[in-house]
């Protein structure tokens, strides 16, 4: 049984310094339960660093700003806090999770007296999939939402309200055997899975959907630029659902993904490959110093 994430010894930076992980608490009266009015971002570290901190905690700074909120806290304040967490908590190798919101000081849709806070913890977390099936490739569903237009929802922040969808799509995945999701956008095009990028490879070229509807992740942007060290062309446009049967390969990208191999979508169907492989490979060697 997994241990209740609000049941566990340790220390969780909030509001300024650390506190005991069970007090690190809000009232039930908070703007941001309500109203969705939350930001967050997913980090991990190795060996006792946090990879790409600054970016992370510049990227939380951008998605406060989206939804109307300032941070009293700088980039540097919250990087130095990250690494605080993670000392504090004796941790290496861990997953890190900053989460700022407005609090409970109003109530109802207008929030202007609402004042910002921050909180940051650090957990022991494993791979996101399964580890053989990660080698092997997972099994992606269709899912049922579409990713927002950028005209109707904040899509460039990082914020808690826009998982909504992305967490019944994984659940409605999970309850057909399958381990995620891959969402279309609002036109039908081809997004991402639920909490990670998606990338296509055919020919030796790497085909990845234009950002423009959900996050250009951190971990995407550092595979696409591995992949162009080595020479590889990456093209970055629309992909449509009846062109999915033309690639070979296929591979998910995040801070809690890292590099995930794709065997299935629905009818189609892919195999982990050399190149695939081969970043994967440079990925782990970049984010263990190697």
């Amino acid at each position: 049984m997994v241990q209740p994430y609000n049941d566990r010894d340790g220390f969780i930076w909030m509001d300024g310094g650390l506190r005991p992980w069970r007090k690190a608490e809000v009232h039930i009266l908070t703007h941001a339960l309500h109203y969705g009015s939350s930001v967050f971002e997913g980090q991990r570290a190795y060996g006792g660093k946090i990879f790409k901190l600054t970016e992370h905690s510049e990227r939380l700074h951008k998605s406060t700003q989206i939804l109307g909120f300032t941070l009293p806290w700088s980039v540097a304040e919250i990087d130095a806090a990250c690494e605080e967490v993670l000392k504090a908590n004796d941790l290496t190798d861990a997953y890190v999770r900053p989460v700022a919101w407005r609090g409970s000081e109003q109530m109802g849709v207008s929030a202007q007296q609402t004042k910002p806070h921050l909180a940051i913890a650090a957990w022991q977390w494993g791979k996101y999939f399964d580890e053989k099936k990660a080698n092997e490739g997972i099994r992606l569903d269709i899912a049922p939402y579409r990713r927002p237009a950028p005209h109707t929802a904040p899509v460039h922040a990082k914020a808690a309200g826009l998982y909504m969808i992305c967490t019944i799509s994984k659940h409605e995945a999970e309850a057909k055997g399958y381990d995620d999701a891959m969402m279309f956008d609002w036109e039908g095009r081809v997004a991402e899975a639920t909490g990670a990028n998606i990338f296509f490879i055919k020919d030796g070229a790497i085909h990845t959907p234009i950002a423009d509807v959900f996050l250009n992740g951190i971990t995407r942007r550092t595979v696409i630029d591995l992949a162009k060290r080595r020479g590889v062309e990456v093209i970055e446009r629309r992909i449509w659902p009846e062109e999915l049967g033309g690639f070979e390969q296929c591979f998910l990208t995040g801070s809690a993904a890292e590099v995930t191999f794709v065997k299935e979508i629905g009818p189609w169907r892919f195999t982990p490959g050399e190149l695939s492989r081969q970043l994967r490979g440079d990925y782990d060697d970049l984010v263990h110093g190697r």
